[in-house]
Parts: structure tokens; sequence; C-alpha cells
């Protein structure tokens, strides 16, 4: 396990005894809290209810998964606590009535770490739902749902999830996430961009409050803000989710430690990366393995659902090169070409053949940020690739499908967040010989508000698809996309809704596909 993040400490909290308290790490403070906090108290005082920002799980494995919750009395202002430690309880059980209790302890939420709890519960029945709550002070939080994962020897009959990304609070409603919490699902996948930096813009659907999160204090209101969504906060207590981040959890096109804007220094850069990712950290249902430190934060993994399929989630925004030829849209210049430029780094990259390479799984999903395809985006005898996308680092782009394809890797299906629109590729060994073998499947999910209402058919629908044969569909509407996979079948349902900003919007299904176990391809469902 990664050292602990030493805490970025808050603006509210810069005393030399806030700066030594922060320099212990949360998992040394669960386990020997009054040695390190001196007293923690277990009857807090509250200006309101501290559970407005709901609960969540997270990262399910074989015996357990992990428990979420933040301590915000007043969300938007910081959290609303003292700068105390906190002791707080929790419960597992095997019935919503939390009669059957079958795990339960106290855990310390620290000054440091915003109030946030981490939870790792272990010992648990295989492929079980379970029921959970906190408590604290003579206060409970809402009741959560979620899941352990099949035993690792053993092939699941159905896994059935949903994945999604882009959640811009100011542009459009949560729609999507109404109409999610009435599939039946095992998992959540978020893809990234579940929050969105900028500065509150008037005169839209909603209104982000506060300036552009730049610091640990305007982070954490921003994360609050969208953690109070009726219908975010419900699809969190419903099932367990699977989450990464792209550029907007920290600052948009960002690049390993390289900013879009050109007056911005490195230093200042990573002093903010780090303010961004222990936010984020303190916000999702992530294992102590996740912990940050400093600017720098592990968040690539392997989850496995037995042998049925295997997620390896990986991070494609902390290790990339700086976007080739000046970013945008464009013929791929020497840049994109470099074959030492990257996206996931060596070290990623590494871990992700090598788990690639020994996985026993019937399926193997990539679940990933950028669009993978070599997509033409420009009509007619001009060519427009996208440089913030696998395109722009075309030969690490070559050596992935090189190794899929080569090493006869078992069902790769590559599920992509970030471009607000839907998108079902084959994605084939050679895009330069559009005839070249088939070697996994991609499926690009829209945004849940983000770029607000959509359209079904965007401009340029059919130049997209005659110079793009390996395009099967493309939507730019709002929602997000439900998968079921079994042994034999991997079946792709787009789910559409066709307005964000006023509420009501339906659910549609725009387009349906299948992928056949051994054979690479998209079929029409």
């Amino acid at each position: 396990m990664r050292s602990p993040l030493y805490p970025v400490v808050s603006s509210h909290a810069s005393s030399r005894r806030s700066f030594i308290k922060g320099s212990a790490s949360l998992a040394l403070a669960a386990f020997t809290c009054e040695r390190v906090y001196g007293v923690v108290t277990s009857a807090p005082k509250f200006s309101g209810y501290p559970f407005t920002l709901g609960v969540a799980s997270g990262d399910p494995a074989p015996d357990g998964f992990v428990l979420w919750t933040r301590l915000a009395p007043k969300p938007l202002e910081g959290g609303g606590m003292e700068a105390m430690p906190v002791k707080v309880s929790w419960v597992v059980a095997e019935d919503e009535a939390l009669s059957k209790v079958v795990r339960q302890g106290t855990i310390v939420a620290t000054p440091e770490w915003g109030h946030s709890v981490h939870v790792e519960v272990e010992g648990l029945k295989p492929d079980r739902w379970y029921w959970y709550q906190f408590r604290v002070g003579g206060e409970s939080s809402p009741k959560g749902r979620t899941r352990t994962f099949p035993a690792v020897e053993v092939i699941p009959e159905k896994l059935r999830f949903a994945f999604a990304s882009c959640q811009h609070f100011e542009t459009g409603l949560f729609t999507a996430y109404e109409h999610m919490m009435r599939e039946d699902l095992d998992v959540v996948v978020h893809l990234g961009d579940y929050i969105y930096e900028y500065a509150g813009i008037d005169k839209r659907v909603r209104k982000h409050t506060g300036p552009e999160s730049t610091s640990i204090d305007t982070y954490r209101n921003r994360h609050a803000q969208y953690k109070c969504d009726p219908a975010l906060q419900g699809m969190h207590a419903l099932v367990p989710w699977l989450v990464t981040w792209d550029d907007h959890e920290f600052d948009n096109n960002c690049a390993g430690d390289v900013s879009e804007e050109h007056d911005v220094s490195r230093e200042s850069f990573l002093k903010r990366r780090a303010a961004a990712y222990q936010a984020y950290y303190e916000h999702m249902p992530l294992r102590r393995s996740a912990m940050p430190k400093g600017p720098d934060m592990l968040l690539y993994r392997k989850v496995g659902y037995g042998r049925l399929a295997d997620f390896h989630m990986l991070d494609t925004r902390q290790y990339r090169s700086d976007q080739p030829c000046g970013d945008g849209k464009k013929p791929q210049c020497e840049q994109a070409l470099n074959p030492d430029s990257t996206m996931m780094g060596p070290i990623q990259r590494d871990w992700l053949f090598e788990n690639l390479g020994k996985s026993a799984s019937t399926w193997n999903v990539l679940a990933q940020q950028v669009m993978m395809a070599r997509v033409d985006r420009a009509a007619g005898s001009e060519v427009g690739y996208s440089m913030d996308q696998w395109p722009g680092y075309e030969k690490e782009r070559r050596r992935v499908l090189k190794y899929l394809h080569e090493q006869r890797v078992t069902n790769p299906v590559i599920l992509t967040g970030d471009i607000h629109s839907n998108w079902a590729n084959d994605l084939i060994a050679d895009f330069d010989d559009l005839d070249s073998e088939v070697v996994a499947s991609e499926f690009v999910g829209t945004s849940i508000s983000s770029g607000g209402d959509g359209a079904l058919e965007p401009k340029n629908l059919e130049p997209t698809y005659s110079e793009n044969p390996f395009v099967k569909f493309h939507s730019a509407e709002r929602g997000y996309v439900r998968c079921e996979v079994t042994p034999n079948d991997w079946k792709t349902d787009y789910q559409a809704v066709p307005y964000v900003s006023k509420p009501g919007a339906p659910l549609l299904t725009r387009a349906s596909f299948a992928v056949e176990a051994g054979k690479a391809g998209l079929q029409k469902g």
C-alpha cells in the first residue's frame, strides 16, 4: 500500500497544532486515534443534520466493500464541523431493517480529511446483497444497499451494470440517475468528470456556488454541492460504484503535470492538484490504497466479478504526455506519432498488459476516459482527429490494440466517456486498413448532463458514418449506457433522456448492440 498523504490543510485550520495533526495518516488514525489525536468525541454538537451528503459504497470484493460518508451539517460552507476528530459507528446487515447484523464497528472522522469516512468491510459472504448505516451523536445516516462480488473461481450467470460520465451541475438536471435507479443493476461504473471545477454562471439550469475550484476548501464545497443532488445521492445509496476520474475533477484538459494555460507554473499546478485529489478521495468510496500523497494518487486498479469479467479501471490523465499538435481536432502531426508520447505512463501500461495477460475472465473491460477509435471528425477531404483522445497518442494506441490482438486477450471491451455523445465502435487492428480484423469493441457513453439538451442526430452524421465505417452508432443526447453480460454474450443499450433543461424527461432506448463471446465485432441488437 502506498504511503498516505500529509493532508492539505484547510485555510480555516492552519495552526501549528492543525499541521501536526494533519501529518498523521487516516489509516493510522482509524486504529490509534486517541494516541494520535488526544480526545475523540463521540457526542459532537451539530449545527444541522450531519449526513447531508448521503452514503455510498464501492470497490466490491468477494468478501466485502468500501462504505463511505462525510459529516457535513453545512455542506456548502466547508462542512460546518468543529475542528476535532469524531467517532462514527457503522453497521452492516443482511436485511434492510438492519436486524441481522453481520459486521459493525467504529471509525474516526478527522478534520484533516474533511470528516470523511472510509470503512473497508471484510469477512462477508460472496455474491450477496447487504444493507448498511452510519450513526454519530444520536443521528443516523440514510440506509444504503450494496453487495459483494462473486468468488474469484465462480463464473456467474449474469452481470448487469451501467456506466456514466460528465455530469455538469449547471448545464442540466441529473434526470438520467432518476431512471437509472429503476434499473436492476449490480454496480455503476463512473468514468470521470464527476464534478466541474468552473465558477458559477448565471442564467443556467442551476448555478455552482463559489469561485472556480482551486483550493481544498473550494473543491470540497463543489463536491458537496454535487453530492446534495437527490438523484445522484440516491443512486449512490442503491448499488456500489467503481469510479475513476477525467480532467474536470481537477482542471480542464489537464495532462500529467501540464496545465492547458501557459502562464501556470508547475509548482502551483501540482499544489492545486494535491487539493483536488484530496477532495476527490474524501468524497468517493475508495480504498486506503487510493489515498493520495500530495499531488499523486494511485487510482488504476483491477476489480473482478468472479471469472465473468475483470474491470481494469484506468487513469488516462495523471500520467499522460501533453496533448500534441496544439490540442484540438486536426491531422496527426509528428508529435502525435512520437513513440515516447503516452496516455497511461509506462508503469500503468505495464500493469495493464500484465493483468490482461493473466486474466482468466470471460470478458476484459477497460474502463477509461477518452475515445480509442481513430475517428475522423472532419467532413470531406479535411482530416480532424482529437488530440486529447487516443489518436493524439497514436503509437501507444496502436501498442494497446496490438497487444489485445497478438496476445489474444479474451473478449476485450472498452468503456469510454468524456465527449458528451454516444458511439459504438469496432476497434480494428489497423485504422489505415479499414478492412483489417476487428480486435475489440468500444462503447462510448454520453454525458449525464454536460452540454445541456442534446440531439439524437448530430451534425455531419452521414459523413461520420461514411468516412468511419467502424462507427456503428453515434448520437448526442444525454443519458447513460446499460450493459448485461453473460458467459456467452454482451448486450449494450444506449439509454437516453431527450432533455435535461427541465424535469420529467422520459427514458428512451436509442440503440442496442451485442458482442458474442469469442467473436469480436458489434452486432445490432
